[in-house]
This record gives C-alpha cells, structure tokens and sequence, in this order.
C-alpha cells in the first residue's frame, strides 16, 4: 500500500528522498528502497517516473540518475558540497 502512495505524493511535483522520508517518517534508505521498486513497477504504466540527477554545486559534475541519494563527494574536484537528486513522477500518454 505504501508504494502505491507514493504515486500521489511524487505525481507533477519534484521532491529530495530526504524530503519525502521527513514527510513520511521513515529513514531515507527505506524511502529510496521504495522508489527504486516503485520505478520498477511503473514500467509500461502510464505514468513516467523523472529523475534530476545530484549534481555537484563547485564543478557542476552530474551523477548518474540511478542513484537516488545524495554522493559523499564529488569525483571530479572531491567537493562535498553536492545537490540532492530530486525525483518525481509525471504522467504519460
């Protein structure tokens, strides 16, 4: 029931996984565990599930999109000071 929600709570809106596990009150590790099933599920749904990348704020290095939380440091100039990736969902046609 739980990852069913989140559909309504990430649906035409961009939010952190630290965000939303606040919102929720899980830890974030759990919220992330249920976003990456939940992308998993809405495959051939009607429904697209987008991911802003972390990005680091010093050189503008952009992680891959399949980690949805925030790096410890940057690879490229070892910056810790790192965007959190945003997640939401927008629906298809």
């Amino acid at each position: 029931m739980f990852r069913k929600d989140l559909v309504g709570l990430l649906l035409d809106r961009s939010v952190t996984v630290s965000e939303l596990a606040a919102q929720l009150g899980h830890r974030p590790r759990e919220v992330e565990a249920d976003l990456r099933h939940l992308r998993r599920s809405l495959r051939g749904r009607p429904f697209h599930v987008n991911v802003v990348p972390a990005r680091c704020r010093k050189c503008g290095f952009a992680f891959r999109a399949d980690k949805l939380h925030k790096p410890g440091k940057c690879p490229r100039c070892k910056g810790t000071w790192i965007h959190e990736p945003r997640i939401g969902i927008t629906r298809g046609s």
